[in-house]
């Protein structure tokens, strides 16, 4: 199933879902279309994409949900990075979920320089004029209640992402070296919600933001702000998938994220947003989320695989880093590292649960770190809820993650090393070829 055709492609990448120890794959191998530098698009993106576990016994697909643009968005100065209007998906509640919310932000890496950028303006993660007019919705957005048990009738809404900066840039000046760029992730998180304050979400009883990756670093840093929106005796928390990007020195003992992080900061002008970055902290420091996290005071659910496989493809061991291509099968396949590079993996993964620690005494956050070699779980059924969906002290995530949000109990669970988890669905990717 491949992607949208509007995203430039530079390279295909087979990839596909794998239990461990079992010969073949569980999902079929297909094709998605790379945009055109390797960090401009996340891994999420094109997870989403990865075919479903089997219909449920409902017999019920997806649901298909339409895209709804934002009104007004140039008057309000909400707009993608070529200047269309930012858009989203919208699916109403019923029976008992009508006064309750659930919001995703969609994710998809960013953009650090003005070349990156264009390449986006002119791709889904850039502009609403390639955007799909209907979306699937699966996973913790599915309104089947054998897939999606605590959240299926509620009021989901799908945020599309288009700013190359999780929601967060600002910048008055549209001309950028001759050329326009709009970098207002803020102001459309800012017109996105004013939009559905008024389509109900001001009335909600509960409410939930999510994101996948870029989009859940958005989560951690919208947060509070979502929070503020709603009544006050409503019970409002978050959830970022995949969203927990470690500042980590790579194999080649370069910071490769942090200055990734800081030619982003500094494109879209973003250090002043961040109240929790000292003025002697690096430019890239402020936009991880174990730093952004220390300000937040609503309650959040961390989902993070331990073995993050969009971070060891590009935090842990980019190409630029190695140059030898020794890393290039463990890249791929997790079951190919050699006992050295599972070594180093399970310093990774280390330095997960380092960066998490003060989390253990939040006693109102939650987290479930799997040991899966794989990216954003909540938004596929096969990983969200499904009968070989994956499972840490006998729960999937959609049950830790219910009993966290309705307070059924305290929810902080931590898989052993890899390759101990026999339910893990591990991505596998074949070597990049020429279309």
């Amino acid at each position: 199933m491949p992607l949208a055709t509007s995203a430039p492609p530079a390279h295909h990448l087979r990839l596909w879902w794998r239990r461990r120890g079992r010969a073949g794959a569980v999902g079929a191998t297909f094709a998605v279309a790379l945009l055109a530098a390797g960090f401009l698009l996340e891994l999420s993106y094109y997870v989403s994409s990865v075919p479903h576990a089997p219909t449920p016994s409902s017999g019920r697909r997806p649901a298909l949900v339409d895209l709804t643009l934002v009104r007004r968005a140039e008057d309000k100065g909400a707009l993608c990075l070529d200047g269309s209007a930012p858009g989203y998906h919208l699916q109403r509640g019923s029976g008992t979920g009508s006064q309750s919310w659930l919001l995703h932000l969609e994710g998809g890496g960013w953009c650090r320089n003005l070349r990156s950028c264009a390449s986006r303006q002119k791709s889904v993660l850039g502009s609403s004029l390639y955007m799909e007019h209907q979306v699937e919705f699966a996973g913790i957005l599915s309104n089947d209640k054998s897939q999606n048990p605590d959240f299926y009738n509620w009021n989901k809404v799908k945020i599309r992402y288009c700013d190359g900066a999780s929601f967060s840039g600002n910048v008055k000046d549209e001309l950028q070296n001759g050329t326009k760029f709009f970098f207002r992730g803020q102001r459309i998180w800012e017109a996105v919600m004013n939009e559905l304050l008024l389509k109900g979400l001001r009335h909600a009883k509960q409410a939930f933001l999510t994101g996948c990756s870029a989009g859940g670093l958005a989560t951690y840093i919208h947060c509070d702000n979502f929070h503020a929106l709603l009544p006050k005796d409503s019970r409002v928390k978050c959830l970022a998938d995949g969203g927990f990007f470690l500042d980590v020195e790579d194999i080649s003992r370069q910071r490769t994220m942090r200055a990734f992080y800081s030619d982003v900061v500094r494109l879209q002008d973003m250090r002043g947003r961040f109240s929790h970055c000292g003025p002697n902290m690096d430019l890239g420091q402020c936009f991880f989320p174990s730093e952004v996290v220390k300000g937040i005071t609503t309650p959040v659910f961390v989902l993070n695989p331990a073995y993050d496989a969009w971070q060891v493809q590009h935090v842990l061991a980019p190409k630029v880093s190695d140059p030898q291509h020794s890393w290039l099968n463990c890249r791929l396949d997790i079951s190919k590292c050699d006992s050295n590079q599972l070594e180093i993996l399970q310093g990774f993964r280390k330095e997960l649960h380092n960066a998490i620690s003060e989390l253990r005494h939040k006693r109102d956050w939650g987290f479930f770190i799997d040991s899966c070699f794989v990216h954003c779980q909540s938004l596929n059924s096969l990983t969200w809820h499904s009968a070989s969906s994956p499972r840490v002290n006998n729960k999937t995530i959609a049950e830790a993650v219910g009993d966290w949000f309705f307070d059924r109990r305290e929810v902080k669970e931590i898989d052993c090393e890899y390759p101990c988890n026999p339910t893990c669905h591990n991505l596998v990717f074949a070597k990049p070829f020429k279309a």
